[in-house]
């Protein structure tokens, strides 16, 4: 398996589940790409019902409930609230949200209602008021996608695979014009070794083309790279329980404002890109969209000096042979391709969907080795840190059942109950547990993707640097000169998600 965002993680877990040998090597840090970056649901997707892709909707909405059940530690409930402003629309997205709901049938999550303009400004009172007719409120699914990763890394270990992240694939090992291993490099030591296999199975999202272009130099393009950014703002911009759902602004996009850890993410843009980065930047006209709209609905408008982080993500479409660079109209579904000498590339697709991704992949791989084809077990798989016991600890909660070992640290030592910084949650004992139990290998590992603190306070994250890389050289008994460079590494990427700094704005 190339690649640890979701999919590759995914299917990492299928296949161990199913008993069958798997590695998994990712190049930099599990979800570093997209699946750090998304706008943190897990929905069937309004605005794929509105272009007419019932079967994708349906398929979402029925992994919706999957995922919410195996991992209810991170995935729950939450509740969207559409405004009406025109006469047409109360009625319009309301019979649309009916057939949301009759869509999801018995793992839906509660029935849509059309709300008065009292009940509207009750549930999101921070709204505009002008011209406001009512509203149209759903539920939907709300998670935290870097830690449901870390989760997965983890279940699929538990279950026997070999699970490596900053190891990155060189070259595909071919016998007789197949593909029947990989060359494998260890960016920490800078050893290289190389894996047999029966199957291989490239999850690598935007940057599939590169490995199937590895394969055979003469491979076409199947990517169409589109950038979708989101701004974190403070809570008090919206501080109701619901979130708000604009399914259509001017220029025909879809934008969410949605609590996620006491703050607010704002977006979303659907912006083609012509090359893939790992740490894609807003454009200034996608940065002006957000604040534009996010000023537009809500009755605080949001300043440059507001906002607590910015970020951009690349989502892998699946180009069409005749496809415009509309990336808007392209397609959501997931394809498998695979190339004549075996190699096996998933892509396309969405987070929501990540475990019937995983499905459909291994069930091709079996047939690709030749090995006896073994059910699928993963429709009721507990991820890492299920659990329905309540968690008194807020800042815990996203640990799940590993929540009570982190306490356990804190009663052994009790000075790593000390915050990281007094702007941020996060205590000195999970940083530890990130190290030892986590896979954690940078700062950036720490407070991009263990915790969220460079998504929800860039600035504050950029502070608490020293001293999570001097915890991080304890662990890893590392000398002030690695600590050093572990900062002044994390103070370069962070500045990026600083909305008030030139490096936030991409080219």
């Amino acid at each position: 398996m190339i690649g640890g965002g979701a999919s590759g993680l995914g299917a990492a877990i299928d296949a161990a589940a199913r008993g069958h040998r798997v590695a998994l090597f990712e190049q930099a840090d599990f979800a570093k790409g997209t699946s750090s970056r998304s706008t943190k649901l897990v929905h069937g997707g309004v605005r794929y019902l509105q272009q007419g892709n019932v079967s994708l909707v349906l398929e979402a909405l029925r992994e919706r409930g999957r995922l919410a059940a195996n991992a209810p530690h991170l995935v729950h409930a939450q509740s969207f609230v559409i405004p009406n402003y025109a006469w047409w629309e109360g009625p319009f997205y309301g019979i649309g949200m009916k057939v949301y709901d009759r869509l999801a049938g018995k793992l839906g999550l509660a029935p849509s209602r059309h709300l008065n303009i009292d009940e509207t400004l009750e549930a999101i009172p921070t709204i505009e008021q002008a011209k406001l007719l009512g509203g149209v409120i759903y539920q939907d699914g709300q998670f935290d996608d870097a830690r449901l990763a870390i989760n997965l890394a983890q279940t699929a270990e538990s279950l026997g695979a070999i699970v490596l992240n900053y190891t990155r694939c060189r070259n595909l090992v071919k016998e007789k014009g197949l593909v029947s291993g990989v060359e494998i490099e260890d960016l920490e030591s800078g050893q290289t070794f190389t894996v047999r296999a029966k199957a291989v199975i490239n999850a690598t999202g935007v940057f599939a083309d590169s490995l199937r272009q590895m394969d055979n130099p003469q491979a076409g393009s199947i990517i169409a790279a589109s950038q979708g950014i989101h701004i974190v703002i403070p809570r008090h911009f919206l501080p109701g329980e619901a979130a708000i759902m604009i399914p259509k602004t001017e220029d025909g996009r879809v934008l969410f404002a949605v609590p996620w850890h006491d703050h607010v993410v704002v977006g979303t843009t659907d912006t083609p890109v012509a090359s893939a980065k790992l740490e894609p930047r807003a454009l200034r006209e996608e940065r002006e969209f957000v604040m534009t709209h996010a000023c537009k609905y809500l009755n605080h408008n949001p300043q440059p000096e507001d906002v607590c982080s910015i970020f951009a993500g690349l989502r892998p479409l699946v180009r069409p042979d005749n496809s415009s660079g509309n990336t808007a109209a392209l397609s959501r579904d997931h394809s498998i391709i695979v190339s004549q000498s075996g190699l096996i590339t998933l892509t396309g697709g969405k987070w929501t969907t990540y475990r019937k991704m995983a499905e459909d992949v291994i069930d091709q791989a079996e047939t690709l080795a030749g090995l006896e084809h073994q059910p699928c077990p993963t429709v009721n798989l507990q991820i890492r840190g299920w659990t329905h016991e309540p968690i008194k600890a807020k800042n815990l909660q996203i640990y799940g059942s590993d929540a009570r070992e982190i306490e356990n640290l804190i009663k052994i030592t009790p000075a790593l109950a000390e915050k990281i910084h007094p702007d941020l949650p996060y205590q000195k004992a999970e940083v530890f547990w990130h190290a030892q139990e986590e896979m954690a290998r940078t700062v950036e590992d720490v407070l991009a993707r263990r915790t969220r603190a460079l998504f929800l306070n860039a600035r504050a994250s950029m502070e608490a640097a020293p001293l999570v890389a001097s915890i991080l050289a304890k662990v890893f008994s590392r000398d002030s000169d690695w600590q050093k460079k572990q900062v002044e590494a994390y103070l370069d990427l962070a500045e990026g998600y600083d909305f008030l700094s030139s490096k936030s704005v991409g080219n």
